[in-house]
């Protein structure tokens, strides 16, 4: 009795020991099934984050420049009011003595202003801007106009103790508006034999201005026209004078470029890492269009018809109101933010078009750059649209020249084969006209993406072996029982069933895996190929419209060759070189 009670409390703690161990491996088993089920979200999460990745760095990239962009923008706008401010507390007083100037000879044109009131305004001027080279003139222009040598003699040595050139601008330009012509040709004179054609003071376009005007008379005419000709027969001996031009007016021409909208060939610029060489070369051709335009503009602009004075004035006002040196970095400054500003932050772009514009805010330099200058630079330079035509048809040659090389230039840097890479495909094409090979070459890459990516996904070999092995397992328990050892056998049956239970839920769990991932793909191949397709059109495009305006290129040599000599360039005296001269 009592070996039965003991074997009955046994049985009793083994059964519930056997529960226990039931319920433990069935709770194992559900965790393993939790645990597969993550690492199959994982596999997925990954193969998302790497499918996406490139896309997302790409789009990070893009909103930091523009962010970048976006602060320097706001920075420029502020640093310009800024600069304009410092440039009022500073220098404003001189606006006030420039101003009067014209204010004066207005004045006395009209003889509705009291010598006096004009002799006390001066005086004032002279006090309150001590240094400056206009005050002085001022003063000896208003004891000229009240008939005081004595005073009008020591006020213009003054001045030009201050600035002897543009105090000889100054007196050429009174002079001849008041019809002094032989006084304008002496101090016109005076001017010029302080000149070296290699340094030459930038305010020499006025005495270009005025001459490409018409407005210095047939003594003047010929003095200038000489000194032109001796200034470029100098600077034509000069070693590498010819390349010197090409360089110069390549540069000036390059900065009529224009950016591309940022929404032409959408696909190209995500897509395609050779669209930085495409949008340069774009930019390139349709730089033709915009040259032609800028040069049309000006030479279709008639002559003024304004009277002497007022054209005078109108130079006069250029020469007293263009900055002075001490101005200059204040007036860089701004012109630096201002392109900032204008290029919507793009600061690399500022400096590049601030590299090629620092010569017009330089003192000094060459002749030929002060034409050049003029012509594409008339805003900082200070000249007026004679000036340009002026300057462009002396120039011409040399503008066809420079022009012809940088249409050169940027025909070499066409690409033969334009990439194509979308995602973890690259490839290349020459016209777009290969889209069966590329798809097809695209698929393939799917193809073996996708087998690859299946191939990772399978069973292993103990989860394979879980099948035959827990049955084998389990048939043992059962055998086991039957032997008598129920206990053993039991336990047996319990772990081969455990083993075939986690076989089919990770085979379950495989087929949904390699299910998703087949979805995943086949989406890659159809939106892979809709991407393909429509960059391959943009290629066509492309091609297309830069030979449309690349073609243009033609017109600008044409509309340069055009120009009349007779209508537009005097013969220099001794010289082989011709001067435009506006009629």
């Amino acid at each position: 009795m009592a070996d039965y009670s003991i074997s009955s409390a046994n049985l009793s703690a083994i059964e519930r020991s056997l529960s226990n161990i039931n319920s433990n491996i069935g709770t194992l088993n559900n965790n393993l099934e939790v645990i597969d089920s993550d690492v199959g979200q994982v596999n997925d999460n990954v193969k998302v984050v790497y499918d996406e990745v490139g896309s997302l760095a790409r789009e990070f990239h893009d909103f930091v420049q523009l962010q970048v962009r976006a602060n320097a923008k706001s920075n420029s706008q502020q640093r310009l009011i800024q600069i304009r401010q410092e440039l009022e507390s500073r220098f404003g007083h001189y606006d006030i003595v420039r101003r009067t100037t014209t204010g004066i000879l207005q004045a006395d044109d009209l003889a509705i202003v009291k010598k006096d009131t004009i002799s006390n305004a001066t005086e004032e001027l002279m006090i309150s801007t001590p240094g400056y080279w206009l005050a002085p003139c001022l003063v000896a222009l208003a004891a000229w106009i009240n008939d005081q040598p004595d005073l009008a003699e020591k006020a213009l040595k003054e001045g030009i103790k201050r600035n002897d050139e543009k105090s000889s601008l100054f007196w050429a330009l009174v002079c001849r508006r008041a019809d002094r012509k032989s006084a304008a040709l002496k101090w016109t004179q005076r001017y010029l034999a302080n000149q070296d054609e290699e340094n030459l003071d930038r305010k020499t376009v006025i005495i270009l201005d005025a001459f490409a005007s018409g407005l210095l008379g047939s003594d003047s005419e010929g003095v200038v026209s000489r000194q032109m000709g001796e200034w470029l027969e100098h600077l034509a001996d000069k070693p590498g004078f010819v390349e010197q031009q090409t360089q110069q007016w390549s540069a000036a021409i390059n900065l009529k470029r224009k950016p591309l909208a940022s929404n032409d060939y959408s696909y190209l610029r995500k897509y395609s890492r050779t669209w930085p060489v495409l949008q340069d070369i774009m930019e390139g051709a349709q730089l033709h269009a915009e040259i032609l335009g800028y040069f049309t503009a000006i030479f279709e602009q008639e002559a003024s018809t304004d009277s002497l004075k007022a054209q005078l004035d109108d130079i006069l006002n250029s020469l007293v109101t263009d900055f002075d040196e001490e101005e200059v970095p204040f007036r860089k400054e701004e012109k630096y933010h201002q392109f900032v500003v204008d290029f919507d932050g793009d600061e690399n772009r500022a400096n590049q078009h601030m590299a090629i514009e620092q010569t017009a805010f330089e003192e000094h330099k060459d002749f030929t750059q002060l034409l050049t200058d003029a012509a594409m630079k008339p805003e900082s330079a200070h000249a007026s649209v004679s000036t340009q035509k002026f300057a462009i048809a002396l120039s011409k040659e040399w503008i066809s020249n420079a022009y012809n090389d940088v249409t050169a230039q940027n025909r070499m840097k066409i690409p033969n084969e334009i990439e194509i890479n979308v995602d973890t495909f690259n490839d290349k094409t020459t016209d777009g006209q290969n889209e069966n090979e590329l798809i097809g070459k695209f698929n393939a890459l799917v193809d073996q993406e996708k087998a690859n990516a299946l191939a990772q996904v399978v069973l292993s070999g103990f989860e394979k072996f879980c099948l035959y092995g827990g049955i084998a397992i389990a048939s043992i328990g059962l055998i086991m029982m039957i032997a008598g050892s129920a206990f053993l056998g039991l336990i047996a049956i319990i772990a081969g069933g455990g083993m075939v239970i986690n076989h089919f839920s990770k085979k379950g769990k495989v087929e949904a895996n390699r299910q998703n991932i087949d979805a995943q793909f086949e989406q890659k191949r159809t939106n892979g190929a809709q991407i393909i397709r429509a960059t391959l059109a943009e290629v066509v495009d492309f091609r297309a419209e830069f030979a449309e305006k690349d073609g243009e290129s033609q017109k600008v040599i044409d509309f340069l060759d055009q120009i009349s000599p007779e209508q537009y360039v005097r013969k220099l005296a001794d010289s082989n070189r011709r001067i435009k001269v506006s009629e």
